[in-house]
């Protein structure tokens, strides 16, 4: 069933209500009015991408760009915070499911990141119930039944935490909606509806549409988003600067230009975030052909690594240097009210990973499930006290050093026979999880998105493409990884059970390619697609 409307074609069953509170005639215009203007420009960046994977194979190195060298040194500094981001101690994140939006709102978390990303399964209905989701709680009329007649409902206003929209990487595209044949760019899709459903709402509030930018590899996709923005604006009659918005620096590429990140964004610009998962899935996936960048065990990358500390202190010395916020990472671990045992030690690790965060400078911290906001809460509010922030803590011993940032060296690390069989688990439950339309799944006591399984498949890759050597002497092969996988799979059930079939095909096309697959949720959306038809 396809539906044309203002020059798109809508490619799935599209109830009343998704044209009467998304898909209005004026909305879409709007979203083609974005990708007339600026999907040219999205398309030549993402090639400009694999010339620099090219450029990466070539060199085998990376550096600071010469050509942005007096970004670096000039002396600049981003707009100012906006009031209702000047505390931004604990951040909270998930999908834009009713019941979690508003868990997350009532959670005592100074923000709130509602994802249309690395959390949320691109389902149609996942992605347009969402953005209604989402105008609902910056109306505040959202309200949710559970099936056990449970009733949700937001709390006062000033109880709430700040609302900020992650919308999908430039890589994604919306495939339900053409104009002309060729798919929507998701990333301007989520944000051209959002913003403009919402723009003058968040005004009329006394605040604004606040934004994460995820996965940009050089500060000419952050100069994309800001082009895109002062055309929004400038479209919907408000000042330019009402948006503001945080980039994660996610990307190996990006660690070498967050100053030009946070330079292109200038106006719009309240920090950046280190997005430690995508981050180590980045490195793997950047230096895929480098036999000397192999990673051990995805469990021993942790964030007091040499390549992830030097990474996160550059972070908090440009975001401070430039009047930014530097927000901490995600701690993946999930609480249990049912085993004390696992909830102490997940409320432990919690604790010193802030607590490292706090001690770095950072200004905030994420976390996944509202049982951790008072934990990090708590570190946060012994070192700030009642400041809103430490931006001018600023961080005078670090240097950039490009070598640092890509010194994979782990002293002690291993890869043993367990992690390779827990990569396969989680990526085999994940994408199972995901073809499902569940984007954020708990397993073995961690929050699981699609940033995490892509390290679990990617270091199956990077493990078999090398002939890594397993901590018992054995070499990873196509056939040890065919044995392991087979296992595991029967333990989880058998390839009849579910969609384990579709999902072990998909995560063998991956693992066993002889070239490294960007993003697994390029395939796996096209799975989606095919279910849905």
């Amino acid at each position: 069933m396809s539906l044309t409307i203002e020059g798109l074609e809508i490619h799935q069953t599209t109830p009343a209500l998704y044209l009467e509170r998304v898909l209005t005639v004026p909305a879409l215009q709007f979203i083609k009015s974005l990708h007339d203007t600026f999907n040219p420009t999205r398309l030549e960046l993402l090639k400009r991408r694999i010339e620099r994977q090219h450029q990466i194979d070539k060199t085998g190195t990376l550096d600071f760009l010469p050509e942005t060298k007096s970004v670096r040194e000039s002396a600049w500094q981003v707009a100012a915070t906006p009031q209702d981001l000047l505390d931004r101690r604990v951040e909270i994140t998930g999908p834009t499911e009713a019941k979690m939006l508003i868990n997350a709102l009532n959670s005592g978390a100074k923000v709130f990141m509602a994802d249309l990303e690395d959390s949320l399964s691109p389902t149609w209905s996942n992605v347009i119930q969402g953005q209604i989701n989402l105008q609902d709680a910056v109306r505040q009329t959202l309200s949710f039944r559970n099936n056990d007649g449970r009733e949700y409902h937001l709390k006062a206003p000033q109880e709430l935490a700040t609302l900020l929209v992650r919308p999908r990487g430039w890589h994604l595209e919306e495939k339900n909606v053409t104009v002309g044949g060729s798919a929507l760019s998701a990333s301007l899709f989520d944000f051209g509806l959002y913003f403009f459903h919402n723009v003058h709402e968040r005004l009329k509030r006394g605040t604004a549409p606040y934004f994460y930018l995820p996965k940009m590899e050089s500060h000419l996709e952050a100069r994309l988003w800001n082009d895109v923005f002062n055309y929004a604006q400038d479209t919907m009659k408000v000042p330019r600067g009402t948006i503001r918005a945080t980039c994660l620096i996610e990307t190996i590429l990006g660690a070498y230009e967050m100053e030009e990140f946070l330079f292109e964004l200038k106006d719009h610009s309240a920090g950046l975030n280190a997005g430690r998962w995508d981050y180590i899935f980045s490195m793997i996936k950047r230096f895929a052909n480098r036999s000397d960048k192999i990673l051990p065990d995805r469990v021993q990358v942790n964030m007091g690594v040499p390549f992830m500390r030097a990474y996160t202190d550059l972070l908090v010395a440009t975001c401070h240097k430039r009047g930014a916020h530097a927000i901490g990472g995600m701690a993946a671990f999930i609480p249990s009210r049912k085993d004390q045992n696992v909830n102490d030690q997940a409320i432990r690790k919690v604790t010193e990973d802030k607590q490292r965060e706090v001690n770095a400078g950072f200004d905030g911290t994420w976390v996944a499930h509202p049982d951790l906001v008072p934990v990090a809460m708590k570190v946060f509010d012994a070192a700030l006290g009642t400041k809103p922030n430490q931006k001018s803590n600023m961080r005078t011993d670090v240097k950039p050093d490009a070598a640092k940032l890509i010194d994979t060296h782990i002293p002690g690390s291993t890869i043993t026979e367990d992690g390779v069989r827990l990569n396969i688990r989680v990526a085999i439950q994940y994408m199972s999880n995901w073809l499902n339309g569940l984007g954020a799944v708990a397993l073995y006591n961690l929050m699981e998105d699609a940033a995490t399984a892509e390290i679990s498949r990617a270091q199956l890759w990077q493990w078999i493409r090398h002939k890594a050597t397993l901590q018992d002497g054995r070499t990873m092969t196509a056939e040890l990884y065919d044995r392991f996988r087979r296992e595991e799979l029967d333990a989880l059930g058998g390839p009849s059970k579910g969609n384990y079939g579709q999902v072990v095909e998909l995560l063998d096309g991956l693992v066993l390619s002889l070239e490294f697959g960007e993003f697994l949720t390029l395939p796996a959306y096209d799975l989606l697609q095919r279910s849905a038809h």
